[in-house]
């Protein structure tokens, strides 16, 4: 009884690696974007936020990458051309 226990943990081991990203780490990750990028409209999405309302959309998604290598948070930085149409870009959980 006691090898198929151990078996089963060496899986469960082996699999963490696999699985998402705990949800703690992610909040926090994420709040300490929020706390250094200061955005001043931003929408609470899922999987991360969307910053909203960006005049000078280039900068900013660069600050924003910079920032998240800066502070080694585990978060990309996604847009696209329907999204800038409209001034705004993701920061989402990788």
């Amino acid at each position: 009884m006691s090898t198929i226990k151990n078996k089963i943990a060496d899986e469960w081991l082996s699999l963490e690696k696999y699985l998402p990203m705990d949800k703690t780490t992610a909040s926090k990750d994420l709040e300490k974007f929020i706390e250094k990028f200061e955005p001043s409209k931003f929408k609470l999405l899922q999987r991360g936020i969307e910053i909203r309302g960006i005049k000078d959309l280039n900068r900013s998604i660069s600050f924003a990458k910079e920032l998240i290598d800066q502070l080694k948070l585990k978060l990309t930085v996604s847009h696209s051309a329907e999204m800038a149409m409209y001034g705004s870009f993701e920061v989402v959980y990788q």
